[in-house]
């Protein structure tokens, strides 16, 4: 496939009731690994890729280092790529547009695009941000390609207090309108695990909804029950392949001592 058959296939993917699951990867080696294991797709979580490379998340992987992974990574596997691109590296919706471009000359057909103002708290006013996926998506057909932007609230992850999540709904159903109108082709509300909340997202928003699989988080029959279009891992499977990498390297090493 070419690019934009790859994104037109990514894009097809995700179903309200039938979810596209992502494994998270961060590196090439990842990506074969779990196209191997019978992916249909591949997407990369950022904090997976900034700590395989020794750095924070945040956008403190430098941007010409995420890319040339990212061009590692679409050259290790046939499958569609979506990249988390956290905040795009510019509060600039222009220069965030020209950014993105860069992630589509790599391959990616997708993107995560987060509404937080990275490194300072906070969300953007939905104006902007709605600006901000409008510049991206505009910039994505002038290239032609059906770029999958998943446009991510993080409403919910900025309040680690799961008892006050209802009363942000309200503000998340607006987002996802207001983004949908803007161009982007899903919602993404990591941190929001009660089903009930997750059903009324759904319900409310024209987008397929991406949920973040974590413990705690319900099974996948139950989110496909209440219309999820997406799921995926974030750094749940980096962070389980370092514990395990932890685990076998002490063994050797508590060995060699005695």
């Amino acid at each position: 496939m070419n690019q934009q058959e790859k994104a037109l296939a990514f894009g097809a993917l995700h179903r309200k009731g039938n979810p596209v699951v992502l494994y998270n990867i961060w590196d090439a080696g990842s990506a074969r690994c779990v196209a191997e294991a019978g992916a249909k797709a591949l997407a990369t979580g950022s904090w997976s890729v900034a700590a395989a490379q020794g750095f924070g998340d945040g956008q403190k992987i430098p941007l010409a280092l995420l890319l040339e992974i990212v061009r590692l990574i679409v050259g290790a596997t046939d499958l569609p790529l979506s990249v988390d691109f956290e905040g795009a590296y510019s509060e600039d919706a222009a220069k965030g547009a020209a950014n993105v471009a860069q992630l589509l000359d790599a391959g990616a057909v997708g993107i995560n695009f987060e509404d937080q103002v990275v490194g300072k708290g906070g969300v953007h006013a939905v104006e902007k941000q709605a600006a901000r996926i409008r510049a991206i998506r505009e910039m994505a057909e002038r290239r032609g390609i059906a770029l999958f932007v998943n446009a991510r609230t993080d409403l919910f992850l900025q309040e680690s207090d799961a008892t006050r999540h209802a009363a942000l709904l309200d503000e998340a159903i607006a987002r996802a309108k207001a983004y949908a109108e803007a161009g982007a082709s899903g919602f993404f509300a990591p941190g929001l695990a009660d089903a009930e909340l997750i059903g009324r997202l759904c319900a409310a928003s024209t987008m397929p909804v991406n949920v973040m699989m974590k413990p705690g988080a319900p099974d996948l029959a139950t989110l496909a029950a209440a219309g999820v279009g997406r799921v995926s891992y974030g750094p749940f499977p980096y962070r389980a392949m370092i514990e395990r990498l932890r685990e076998e390297a002490q063994k050797v090493y508590e060995s060699a001592a005695t």
